[in-house]
C-alpha cells in the first residue's frame, strides 16, 4: 500500500505595488537634483583647453595659434600655385612658337626664316599630320596609319640623301630636325587635303591644283634643308628633286 505524505497548501497572497510619491515643497526633504554635467569655468586658467569648451569668448580670447594661418603658399614653405608653370610649358610645347613657325610657312612667296626652325619640335608636325588624316577621313578615307607611316620614311630617305651627299658633314641637320622640318612643310598638303573636298574628282583642275601645292611644299622644305645643313647648296637640285618626290606621293594619297 503506497504510503501518503502530507502536502502543505499553497496560498497567494496578492501584493499592492508601493509609489514614491515626492513630498510636496515644504514638507520635508527635497529630493536629490537630477544629475548635471561641471559647467566649465570661463577663466584661462582653470581651462587649459578652450576649444573643449562651449564658451566663444573664453576660445577667441585664448593666445593658443590658428592650425591654418592662410592660403598654400602664403607665408608658408609651400609653392603657391600661381607660381606652377603651364601645363603646355611643362610638356615642351611651346604654342607661340608652333604658331610663328606656321605663319612663316603659310605664305606661298615668303621665304620661309630658318632661324625659327633651327628649334625643332614635333608637336606642330603631328599636328598637320592629324589635320591631313580628319580631312582624308571627311573624304572616305581612312589614312592615318599610312601618313604617319609615310612621314617617317620620308625623314628617313631624307636623311640618308643628305648623309650621302654631305659625306657625313650634315651640319644641323639631325633626324629628329629633319622630321620638323618635313612635318612643317606638310601644312600645303593640309590645305590641299582640305581643298580638294570642293573639287570635282578625276578632272585636270584636281590634278592642277595638287601640283601647285607640291611646289609650294617643295621649295619650302629645300629652302629650309639646304639652310640648316651644311654643303646644302652645292646639292640644292638633288634636295629639292627628293623633297618632290616626297610631296608627291602626299598629293597623289589626295587624289585618289
Amino acid at each position: 500500500m503506497a504510503k501518503e505524505f502530507p502536502v502543505p497548501p499553497v496560498v497567494f497572497t496578492p501584493s499592492t505595488p508601493t509609489h514614491r510619491r515626492h513630498p510636496p515643497p515644504g514638507a520635508g526633504a527635497s529630493p536629490p537634483p537630477a544629475f548635471a554635467p561641471p559647467r566649465p569655468s570661463t577663466s584661462a586658467g582653470a581651462n587649459p583647453l578652450p576649444f573643449m569648451s562651449f564658451d566663444a569668448a573664453a576660445a577667441a580670447n585664448s593666445s593658443s595659434p590658428p592650425l591654418f594661418a592662410g592660403p598654400i603658399g602664403v607665408g608658408g614653405s609651400g609653392a603657391s600655385f600661381e607660381d606652377e608653370p603651364p601645363l603646355l610649358e611643362e610638356l615642351g610645347i611651346n604654342t607661340r612658337q608652333i604658331w610663328r613657325k606656321t605663319i612663316s610657312i603659310l605664305h606661298p612667296l615668303r621665304t620661309a626664316d630658318p632661324s625659327l626652325h633651327a628649334d625643332a619640335d614635333l608637336s606642330g608636325p603631328f599636328l598637320f599630320l592629324l589635320s591631313f588624316g580628319l580631312f582624308q577621313l571627311l573624304a572616305g578615307k581612312f589614312h592615318f596609319g599610312i601618313v604617319l607611316g609615310w612621314v617617317t620614311v620620308a625623314s628617313l630617305f631624307l636623311y640618308f640623301v643628305f648623309s650621302m651627299l654631305s659625306g657625313g658633314r650634315r651640319g644641323d641637320l639631325d633626324l629628329y630636325r629633319c622630321v620638323s622640318l618635313v612635318g612643317y612643310c606638310m601644312l600645303p598638303m593640309v590645305i590641299f587635303s582640305a581643298v580638294s573636298l570642293f573639287l570635282p574628282r578625276g578632272g585636270g583642275l584636281i590634278f592642277g591644283v595638287g601640283m601647285g601645292f607640291v611646289m609650294w611644299s617643295t621649295r619650302v622644305c629645300t629652302r629650309l634643308l639646304a639652310e640648316l645643313a651644311s654643303s646644302g647648296d652645292e646639292h640644292r637640285g638633288l634636295i629639292a628633286y627628293a623633297c618632290w618626290l616626297v610631296y608627291m606621293l602626299f598629293s597623289l594619297l589626295v587624289v585618289f
